[in-house]
């Protein structure tokens, strides 16, 4: 049986060391060379979730403070504690007193795209105020929302999404320390559903592993609740082949057993109208389909019936039949 740890694998496999982070590697040797000359400016990483701006965050202090790290480095969540008070209040305090044993403290503000217009202004005041005994490393999946003075006063890190090759690593260096046994089909199907978000693939990994059997794609699709390519692109096919009822039917499948929500559906969908070549689907067709499905994904944000829409949406894939 696989040994499944009481600590989330995400967190028990969290690297210390900036050089173990997986991907990055030309920020990472940035930010070993700020360790190097033992100094360091404000940080701004931005980038997807799960491709490592928490991890180099961590690993950066860390190597930093060594053994004073839990006395120099605080982290928070912007999207938990927004507004303005939490600047004026924890963050404030945090950074105007002397770092312990060391010239600057570390305050990482995750999801910071979340704070307030007004939250963003005081923060910006308390990183001019204390420059001298605090940096900060504010991190966000888009910088636009990010207020220009604060732009201004940080180093700006664009993480990239992490490749195939390096999730498929990751996971079997996890899937060996913890004696799980899984196939290279199970691993192509990590690699698909995490779409280069690897805190991702280590959840799903782990969900997969309690059962302490091996670990087949079935399970991995079971487990994040998505269908298969071929399930979706079936899908798509019986739709511009003309027969509403078996596209229908398809979709029954998606929401009632594998229990997807619309979002998911028409998320995979347009990934997998986009991966089909030209001999299934024109480009010219593929264009206005993918139009099509902007509407329907808009209808659906702003509050309309899931179901109705999805079968609309097969409903006009049907005017594009071969």
């Amino acid at each position: 049986m696989a040994n499944i740890a009481e600590l989330p694998w995400i967190e028990k496999y969290r690297p210390d060391k900036l050089k173990d982070i997986v991907g990055q590697k030309e920020i990472t040797r940035r930010l070993e060379n700020y360790v190097k000359n033992n100094t360091m400016s404000n940080l701004l990483f931005t980038g997807q979730a799960g491709i490592g701006k928490t991890s180099c965050s961590v690993a950066l202090a860390k190597e930093f403070f060594k053994d004073s790290f839990s006395q120099n480095f605080l982290e928070l969540n912007a999207s938990d504690e927004r507004g303005i008070d939490v600047v004026r209040d924890t963050i404030k305090n945090f950074a105007r007193t002397l770092a312990f044993d060391f010239g600057f403290k570390i305050i990482f503000l995750d999801e910071s795209d979340a704070l307030t217009t007004d939250a963003q202004q005081a923060l910006r005041r308390t990183m001019e105020k204390y420059a001298r005994t605090c940096r900060f490393i504010l991190s966000c999946n888009y910088s636009s929302k990010i207020i220009e003075p604060i732009q201004s006063r940080c180093v700006v890190f664009r993480f990239s999404q992490l490749s195939a090759k390096d999730i498929n690593g990751k996971i079997k260096e996890i899937a060996k320390a913890e004696k799980v046994e899984i196939d290279d089909k199970a691993i192509e199907a990590i690699v698909y559903v995490c779409e280069g978000d690897l805190r991702k693939a280590i959840n799903i990994l782990q969900a997969s592993a309690v059962t302490g059997e091996k670990i087949t794609d079935k399970v991995i699709y079971e487990v994040s609740s998505k269908a298969r390519p071929d399930e979706i692109k079936q899908m798509i096919k019986q739709a511009l082949s003309g027969d509403f009822m078996e596209a229908r039917a398809s979709l029954d499948k998606l929401i009632y057993e594998y229990g997807m929500s619309g979002e998911d559906v028409i998320l995979q969908l347009h990934r997998e109208l986009i991966a089909m070549d030209e001999s299934e689907v024109p480009s010219n067709t593929k264009i206005e389909l993918i139009d099509t499905i902007g509407e329907y994904n808009f209808r659906m944000v702003e509050g309309a019936n899931e179901r109705i829409q999805l079968e609309a949406l097969l409903a006009q894939f049907l005017k594009y039949k071969k």
